[in-house]
């Protein structure tokens, strides 16, 4: 039996692989019984922050991530497939749906059973049993001190941040103009004979409106200096001292980066590249993207607008945001503590812990940031559960693979600098005669990724 203590996303791919490779699994979730601070509802694989799983394409790392994902049957990816909304070279999903239908999946399959518990302390290890701890960075209190005795270091946290989802009907469409960057579809590249895509349903607001996936709100720089002076006197909810509390770097609040220079925004998550503004013919001074949040398109969220200002306060200023005057905020964004373990003090590339083979971390718990990296460091947990289970060897991906280089990032990182991490081609292994043209070099990466994953599979 294996026992997966927590239903997120590394959770769910984890019972998934083991149940399709024979075992049997029991997926421990404390909720309702115990809810978080940031979760709304009692389903599994809940997306608490972002709608998106970032890059659907070879040419980054999290889009090689996905791939390697799908060749190894990820109820994450396939879900995410089905519950999939206009993102641009993106992937982005209807919260609603894609939860939907990961539980659908799991609950199909035979061999899982969802249990609703909170499990208050590591299990102990008892024959023939496997163990996945997989409960992200809000483990409950009991359990995370059962996992601080067990790891014998204190747990190391940093600062997340979600953002603000609007209504799309309080939005000004005489302003906000329909666009993707650079004129990018939504639709991902497959990279050999891949299954037919799937139909795009759900037009936002129900509107022909221009071409492109995201809404654009652009500023001229007055509109911007205007914001921007509010942003920067506005009032924090919780963390005032920006200088002493550390966040991951790539979900900083908006009004974290505003801090460090007036410019910081407009070229972040506010750059205007790769847009054109119809009512003038020109870029924008500088823009906020909104992304489709549902597939009925009537919410949307404020790209890379994570903060953690006062409610009022949040409402007031993302009001001065061009098209957003009138708007009705649907969520506000938010800040919540994650913890997680020093992985290279405590894991083997197979996610297994060094000490006590029976027991696998998994997910946000283990110091990997991101939807994809927590799905696929479940992924691997599972499969190896499933492989001890049938008395064979647990394996670790090749460290040319994304999977692999996640893997080996998170079992042999510096301990005493270790910080979260999304997958980056800077992780894996250099080539041995990289190609001088960079989008070249990325594609060689991916095709030898792609080649010793269909290697180690066999």
């Amino acid at each position: 039996m294996i026992h997966v203590v927590g239903g997120g996303l590394a959770g769910c791919e984890a019972a998934w692989q083991a149940a399709r490779r024979g075992a049997d699994v029991t997926v421990h979730e404390m909720r309702p019984v115990r809810a978080t601070v940031v979760h709304k509802t009692d389903h599994l694989a809940e997306l608490v922050c972002s709608n998106s799983f970032r890059g659907d394409k070879l040419d980054n790392a999290v889009g090689l991530l996905k791939e390697e994902m799908r060749r190894l049957d990820s109820v994450v990816m396939a879900a995410a497939e089905v519950a999939r909304v206009p993102a641009g070279a993106a992937l982005a999903v209807d919260r609603q749906m894609f939860s939907r239908e990961v539980m659908a999946r799991l609950a199909a399959e035979p061999r899982v059973r969802i249990v609703r518990e909170e499990v208050p302390e590591l299990p102990a290890p008892a024959p023939g049993d496997q163990v996945i701890v997989a409960t992200g960075p809000l483990t409950s209190d009991a359990l995370s001190q059962s996992i601080q005795r067990f790891v014998g270091d204190e747990h190391l946290a940093f600062y997340d941040a979600i953002s603000p989802i609007v209504l799309a009907d309080s939005i000004d469409r005489s302003v906000v103009f329909r666009q993707s960057r650079w004129g990018r579809s939504l639709r991902r590249e497959a990279p050999v004979a891949a299954a037919a895509e799937p139909e795009i349903v759900g037009v936002a607001c129900g509107v022909d409106d221009g071409e492109g996936d995201y809404l654009n709100c652009p500023f001229t720089k007055a509109d911007y200096d205007v914001f921007y002076d509010a942003l920067v006197t506005a009032e924090s909810a919780t963390v005032h001292d920006f200088d002493s509390v550390q966040f991951f770097e790539g979900c900083l609040p908006i009004e974290v980066m505003a801090h460090r220079g007036r410019d910081t925004l407009r070229f972040g998550p506010m750059k205007p590249v790769g847009l054109e503004d119809p009512r003038t013919g020109r870029r924008p001074y500088a823009a906020v993207q909104l992304r489709q949040d549902t597939i009925a398109g009537d919410h949307f969220s404020l790209v890379g607008f994570q903060t953690q200002l006062k409610w009022g306060e949040q409402a007031r200023v993302l009001r001065l945001v061009p098209g957003l005057a009138q708007a009705e905020f649907v969520r506000f964004g938010m800040v919540h503590r994650n913890t997680f373990i020093c992985g290279p003090k405590v894991l083997h590339p197979t996610w297994q812990t060094r000490t006590r083979p029976d027991l696998f971390f998994a997910g946000q718990v283990t110091g990997v940031e991101g939807y994809v990296e927590s799905a696929a460091s479940g992924l691997v947990a599972g499969i190896n559960a499933a492989r001890l289970v049938r008395g064979a060897e647990p394996l670790a991906p090749p460290r040319t693979t994304a999977l692999g280089a996640l893997a080996y990032y998170a079992s042999h990182a510096d301990p005493t600098h270790y910080q979260p991490s999304n997958i980056t081609f800077g992780i894996l292994p250099p080539l041995v005669d990289p190609p001088r043209d960079k989008a070249q070099r990325k594609q060689a990466l991916a095709d030898r990724a792609l080649a010793d994953l269909s290697t180690w599979t066999a």
